[in-house]
């Protein structure tokens, strides 16, 4: 069925489905990468919402008639869905703008997408690709994310956050990637301290803290 096809046949189920939740909901997965940055930006703008916790070996009735490609995150806000991560993100900040997460002016708001663009296509699939893997596993894909971490640690030195004096979603990218470096079984070298430093300010953020599931607050950090 084409994709409008479905979005016409379905339309009113989504209604009825949306209707029913007066919150803002959340299908989460607690071991999921996207799902971590929404859970984070949710978190620093201290928006009311509900987490609906998903496994993606078993997921909800509910997610799968919303979501036509049944993955989390996905976000219900009244008559809106939305399942992109990114989407989401930048929904979330539009929606409640305090405290902003993006740029006012165009130019450095376009600066901020296509940094975001960059995460997503360079560095989100070497993390998909490592999460679950032994060191033995995975080596050239490890081998690409800790020398382009390593390449880009003066970056980190020059402003409190990613090329930002202020806190920004392209830190709320970030900071579950660097999260998982353990997890990935990625030690970064001494010539990217910049990297573990600026990772440990994002870890000290209350919202960091209150976006972490029950399976990241087990995950072994960066140090």
């Amino acid at each position: 069925m084409p994709p409008f096809a479905f979005m016409i046949s379905y339309g009113g189920t989504m209604t009825q489905l949306t209707n029913r939740r007066s919150i803002m909901t959340l299908f989460s997965d607690g071991n999921d990468l996207l799902s971590h940055r929404v859970r984070m930006v949710l978190a620093e703008k201290g928006i009311n919402h509900e987490i609906v916790n998903v496994d993606s070996e078993n997921l909800p009735e509910d997610l799968i008639d919303l979501n036509p490609y049944n993955t989390a995150p996905t976000l219900v806000d009244r008559d809106l869905v939305l399942y992109d991560a990114q989407l989401i993100m930048e929904y979330l900040d539009e929606r409640f703008p305090h405290p902003p997460l993006m740029p006012v002016d165009p130019v450095n708001r376009a600066k901020l997408k296509m940094l975001l663009i960059r995460i997503k296509k360079d560095w989100d699939p070497l993390v998909e690709k490592l999460i679950g893997k032994t060191d033995k596993q995975g080596v050239k894909q490890r081998k690409e994310l800790r020398e382009s971490l390593a390449t880009i640690a003066p970056v980190f030195e020059q402003k409190p956050y990613f090329m930002s004096d202020e806190f920004t979603l392209v830190d709320c990218a970030l900071a579950p990637i660097l999260w998982r470096l353990n997890e990935m079984c990625i030690e970064l070298p001494e010539s990217a301290v910049a990297v573990t430093q600026y990772a440990q300010r994002l870890f000290e953020r209350e919202s960091f803290q209150e976006s972490l599931s029950d399976v990241e607050e087990d995950m072994e950090i960066v140090s």
